[in-house]
């Protein structure tokens, strides 16, 4: 492990180490504590995962992470879980059949294309990934449009019923000093009744012809 691996093994230990102590689960994903550390890529977070799994700083339990020891990795520090061979049983019969030495085309072949498998499955989790991102990416966005649209709706609707109690204000105080230009004790008309009461119910705004 060189050092730029075990540096972010460690700073993936630390994040881990700070969210559960030793023998709890762990409830973020290796992406979400990947982020937290400055680790975008899923791929980078997946092997310090598998270092740390290697070295008994986690383990699998069903289908999350636990942690073990939260001592960081030391430079030089062997696995202790050993990794599981990608070669198959008859290559490897084969393998040992033959005396040591340099290792034949067809070997190299086939670490070849055991390789390409993992590197596929690896692509096919991120672009999984991917389309998750966009689809929520999409959602917040239509959500945020809906939102505006409505915010838009209701200062409209705001500044309209504020225009309306302004000019309804304005008709009311000039039907009242009217009608005290009248004189108290002269019976209010039925024309500026009818006024009145159509400025209160937000009516018509016209006032009557003298």
């Amino acid at each position: 492990m060189n050092k730029e691996s075990l540096d972010r093994a460690n700073a993936f230990l630390a994040a881990v180490a700070a969210k559960a102590a030793p023998g709890e689960l762990i409830e973020a994903s290796p992406a979400e504590l990947g982020r937290e550390i400055g680790i975008d890529e899923p791929l980078a977070a997946a092997r310090a995962v598998r270092a740390l799994l290697a070295r008994r700083r986690l383990e699998v339990a069903d289908g999350r992470y636990r942690l073990l020891d939260a001592r960081p990795i030391e430079p030089g520090e062997r696995e202790q879980v050993p990794r599981q061979s990608r070669r198959k049983p008859r290559a490897a019969a084969r393998a040992t059949q033959r005396s040591e030495g340099r290792p034949t085309y067809s070997e190299i072949g086939r670490e070849a294309v055991d390789r390409l498998v993992e590197l596929g499955r690896e692509v096919g989790t991120l672009r999984g990934a991917l389309r998750t991102a966009r689809e929520e990416a999409r959602e917040a966005r239509e959500a945020r449009t809906e939102a505006e649209r409505r915010a838009e709706a209701l200062a409209a609707r705001v500044k309209e019923l504020e225009a309306r109690a302004e000019m309804a204000e304005s008709n009311l105080r000039t039907l009242l000093a009217a009608a005290r230009g009248a004189g108290r004790d002269v019976p209010v008309g039925d024309n500026e009744m009818e006024a009145i009461l159509g400025v209160l119910k937000g009516g018509p705004n016209d006032l009557p012809a003298g």
